[in-house]
């Protein structure tokens, strides 16, 4: 038996010995992108997802990077256009964005870019404040179907679960869907002080975005979506109070289009390995996400499937692709656009006409005319050929220098700087704030 000092030196040495290398990382860096603000459920996915890649050494570094916008449209544009081809790089995405697509008829989709795996599922939670009159969904129903206007829900990005579940609701309880007032953030971050400060009726989430607030007393859980009650949830399901809906939001990862063959594998095995890691399944536990793990073979099958049910949804509720502007609506606005121009052109035909009869030069002022009348139609059909592909930004600053420069051609440069901060103003306000993309064209990665 080894004396006493001879065995605390042994303990010593085994305590400072280096455990056995683990086997090299698969990335040395992997970057995941949420296109979401901080605070929403592709933020907390990434974040969690980034502890647990390098928790088990599958990545030696990791990062997120948030690209908010127009429920991940924006970030999908970005993630298309500027990492094409890119092999460490991978982004959030999930029901929300397919919801949004359909719902702003978005030019990229989800064919646009390479499914890598399904990787969880979570059930939205139906929730008032504390201080709210409405003590029971019940309650809350029955004001809702009186005076639907008066009930706002408060919830994810516009097309997004949130709205995808309030509409069923309502098309459940009899009410037209099209009077829901949905009240669409851009992220959870916005959202639950919202909810909690009373400045909307109700708030949709995912369980794991309230149930903090649920825990604290500050909110009270109406009813869940899941199809059965669940056990850590004070809550009954929506099916339990008679309302025949349930829905859960899922999430994935996606790779950049034109990746490379190798680096799929690569990226496809980073994400097995770490679904099937300890860290991940205590991740699961604690936010009570529910493994809904898909390889991308089985994954890319899923999507096609859930791309017709979500339309469908859509379309029933009044929110899908098919019910944006169509018909004569265009049409209107063009020859709006066209009648104004006419009238614009005329009235500058008219004061050059009168010009060259003072100065005795009517031919070359009229000349002058028609070349600003000219111009002014060249950027009409410029904006119109350019739009989709080219983008809002460029065919509008096509059209609004064209039209300076008929009006005052002393100043192009002036006129040039004015009609691209005109133009990147209108689409951030858009695309930004009132999150209503407009098309991006080449600039997508860039605004």
């Amino acid at each position: 038996m080894p004396r006493p000092s001879a065995a605390l030196a042994a303990l010593l040495l085994f305590a400072l010995t280096p455990a056995p290398a683990a086997a090299d990382p698969v990335y040395q860096h992997l970057r995941l992108i949420a296109p979401a603000a901080p605070g929403g459920g592709w933020d907390q996915t990434a974040r969690v997802m980034q502890q647990a890649l390098q928790s088990a050494g599958i990545v030696h570094t990791s990062s997120v990077e948030n690209i908010p916008g127009a429920a991940g449209t924006i970030g999908l544009a970005r993630f298309v256009t500027a990492e094409r081809g890119t092999g460490d790089v991978a982004m959030m995405s999930g029901l929300i964005m397919l919801g949004a697509i359909v719902t702003h008829r978005s030019a990229l989709t989800l064919h646009d870019v390479t499914p890598v795996a399904r990787l969880l599922g979570e059930y939205e939670v139906i929730v008032v404040p504390a201080a709210s009159p409405f003590r029971t969904l019940a309650d809350l129903i029955r004001a809702f179907k009186e005076r639907p206007e008066s009930i706002s829900w408060g919830g994810g990005s516009a097309g997004g679960t949130e709205q995808i579940l309030a509409g069923l609701i309502a098309d459940a309880v009899g009410v037209n869907p099209r009077l829901v007032n949905y009240i669409a953030f851009s992220g959870g971050g916005e959202l639950r002080p919202s909810v909690l400060g009373g400045q909307v009726s109700v708030g949709l989430d995912g369980l794991a975005g309230f149930q903090p607030y649920i825990d604290a007393g500050t909110v009270r859980a109406l009813a869940i979506s899941s199809a059965t009650r669940l056990p850590y949830l004070d809550a009954p399901t929506l099916r339990e109070q008679g309302i025949d809906v349930d829905l859960e939001n899922w999430r994935c990862v996606l790779a950049p289009p034109g990746v490379s063959t190798a680096d799929l594998h690569r990226l496809e095995g980073a994400v097995k390995t770490m679904v099937e890691s300890a860290p991940w399944r205590e991740a699961l536990e604690r936010y009570h996400w529910n493994d809904r793990y898909l390889g991308a073979d089985a994954f890319s099958t899923f999507l096609e499937s859930e791309e017709a049910r979500v339309i469908a949804i859509l379309k029933k509720l009044g929110t899908g692709g098919d019910n944006a502007p169509t018909g004569p609506y265009p049409v209107l606005v063009l020859a709006g656009l066209a009648i104004f121009g006419l009238v614009a052109a005329r009235g500058l035909l008219r004061g050059r006409s009168r010009a060259a009869a003072v100065s005795g030069a009517p031919t070359s002022e009229t000349i002058v005319a028609w070349k600003a009348i000219a111009l002014i139609a060249i950027g009409i059909t410029v904006d119109v050929l350019l739009v989709e592909r080219g983008g809002f930004v460029i065919a509008s600053t096509a059209l609004f220098w064209a039209t300076a420069r008929a009006f005052d051609p002393r100043h192009p440069a002036r006129d040039a700087i004015f009609a691209v901060a005109v133009s990147v103003g209108a689409y951030l306000l858009f695309a930004r704030v009132l999150q209503l993309p407009l098309p991006a064209g080449v600039l997508a990665g860039w605004i």
